[in-house]
């Protein structure tokens, strides 16, 4: 609202000046409006002067003197001024602090968002965390980002639908299986070895005793290994789902549906009929006994092998099949929240999303980089493999899930992030969840304290601190927006942080109760609107804002 508001009035200046014939007709060129960081300076500034100097071939300054002449008078901005080699620095006015207060109340819990509901359908695909173990903190940090994603999505008018697929099949599940087998038989069955490739967490003897506590020994009665193992293959991957369930449950994260490779893709015979649909493209053709995907005609930089020497699909013919289903379901946009080894991904899928036809921008894929978890100054080893990791359940134990979410939230997902543990539990000014949080608390407490009893005057707010609070709040559609549209929940986190900052500013130095009524009216709407964007914007994130602490 803020930045297309001062937008608007300065290309409504130059339409007057072009029908007026002092300036050419035609397109002008675009030009940004930005938040000031020196208030001093102006609540806004514009650098289209200095855009528009070329195309009319005279001094910034000129440009912008003659812009100013045709500005109208607008009850937002108290006045604009020229500044520097060209800028123009717009200052609020208090009917802009009545116009943010007004709007928040007028909305409430929907304020900046599009309610609309034109947007695409948009299928966010994140976690999809191997399913050969609980979930580790590295999902974590995907998990609070896809989550807050798909959220600011839906607030910008999208349909949105959360996905996790489950990689159930394949070579990883069996050792999984054969690991939980050891641990069944290795007190009856001495001569067993520990597998090669076997999984050496703890969590694979609890599958094991869970397994006897639901099944018993006899279930295995009259099974040969290969049978067994295949049966545990199935139980531990079952049941280590319902542990991760459990767990993104608890962590505020819920999913639409849950996409087993094994029953949903190969079961279903979607893997085969991919692979069909390629073959009538005339896209694939054999080398060496297998079949490859020509995938160097759609960008890749090799082809890749789709079925192997043993007639078997490879990952990345499953990969094609699901990402041909998802677009069959109706989805206009997929977007894949990945690990950063997955690098390498990209341009074999685009090659895949390009055969569908579907347009290239239509796919995307967000890269969330792997994280440091320091305890006391030390790293903390978190290999699935090796037994030695951090399961999400003890992690969200020990910090919590809000100082969890928006400590991860807080950086941009490409990233690398050390996450602190002794910070992220301290009740500190430091902590940056706890600062925000604070701030909407002291909101809540400051709204008991008075009821108001009336509307008061809200041009009575005058004071620098007020009207930065109101650019703040007017500004919050366009952040949401842009935070939408670059795939930024960071963009929130900040926003909330610098509107507590700013909020705790106007708290310690103006007083809200004790003053004359209309202005503690006044100002305890202001507080309430700025509490509502704080909360509304801790939401997206998945963050809670307690009344107490």
């Amino acid at each position: 609202m803020l930045r297309s508001h001062l937008t608007r009035l300065l290309e409504q200046a130059a339409s007057g000046l072009q029908k007026d014939g002092r300036w050419p007709e035609g397109a002008l060129p675009a030009f940004s409006v930005e938040i000031s960081d020196d208030p001093s300076h102006g609540h806004l500034a514009a650098n289209w002067p200095l855009v528009l100097a070329r195309t009319l071939k005279r001094p910034p300054k000129q440009v912008a003197a003659e812009l100013m002449a045709a500005v109208q008078v607008d009850p937002w901005f108290d006045h604009i001024e020229v500044a520097g080699a060209g800028f123009l620095n717009a200052f609020l006015a208090p009917q802009a602090c009545a116009a943010a207060i007004e709007a928040v109340e007028a909305a409430g819990a929907d304020y900046g968002k599009e309610t609309a509901g034109s947007g695409e359908r948009i299928l966010v695909e994140f976690v999809s965390a191997n399913p050969t173990g609980p979930l580790n903190v590295v999902s974590a940090r995907a998990a609070a980002y896809g989550d807050a994603l798909a959220s600011l999505l839906t607030a910008a008018g999208h349909q949105v639908w959360r996905e996790f697929y489950v990689n159930d099949a394949g070579t990883q599940v069996e050792a999984l299986g054969k690991t939980v087998y050891y641990w069944l038989v290795k007190d009856q069955q001495a001569a067993v070895p520990f597998p090669e490739d076997g999984y050496k967490g703890d969590y694979v003897r609890e599958i094991a005793q869970a397994f006897l506590a639901e099944r018993g020994e006899q279930a295995l009665f009259g099974l040969d290994q290969g049978a067994a193992i295949s049966m545990l293959s199935q139980f531990a991957v079952d049941l280590i789902g319902r542990w991760r369930e459990r767990d993104l449950l608890a962590y505020g994260v819920r999913f639409d549906r849950y996409f087993s490779e094994q029953q949903d893709l190969r079961a279903a015979g979607r893997v085969e009929a991919a692979l069909a649909e390629l073959e009538r493209q005339g896209v694939l053709y054999s080398q060496d006994g297998a079949r490859f995907m020509r995938t160097t005609a759609f960008g890749d930089d090799k082809d890749r092998v789709v079925v192997r020497k043993d007639n078997t699909p490879t990952y990345f013919a499953a990969d094609v099949a699901y990402h041909w289903d998802k677009y069959s379901r109706g989805f206009d946009r997929l977007i894949d929240v990945l690990g950063p080894d997955h690098h390498g991904y990209l341009g074999r899928m685009r090659a895949a999303v390009a055969a569908t036809g579907k347009p290239a921008e239509s796919f995307e894929v967000v890269l969330v980089q792997w994280i440091r978890l320091l305890r006391q100054g030390e790293l903390v080893a978190m290999s699935k493999r090796e037994g030695d990791f951090v399961p999400i359940a003890d992690f969200l134990k020990e910090v919590g899930v809000d100082s969890a979410r928006f400590t991860f939230l807080l950086r941009s997902p490409d990233s690398p992030l050390d996450f602190d543990l002794a910070l992220a539990v301290s009740e500190s000014q430091e902590n940056p969840v706890y600062y925000v949080q604070y701030a909407h608390a002291r909101i809540a407490s400051l709204l008991r304290q008075g009821a108001a009893a009336g509307s008061g005057d809200l041009l009575l707010l005058t004071e620098p601190e007020e009207l930065l609070l109101a650019r703040r709040l007017l500004s919050f559609p366009e952040e949401l927006t842009h935070a939408a549209a670059a795939r930024a929940p960071h963009h929130i986190a900040h926003y909330a942080m610098t509107l507590a900052q700013e909020f705790h500013a106007f708290y310690n130095r103006h007083r809200v109760l004790g003053v004359p009524e209309p202005l503690s009216l006044a100002r305890r709407r202001l507080a309430r609107a700025v509490g509502s964007v704080l909360k509304e914007s801790l939401a997206l994130l998945g963050v809670s804002a307690p009344d107490r602490m």
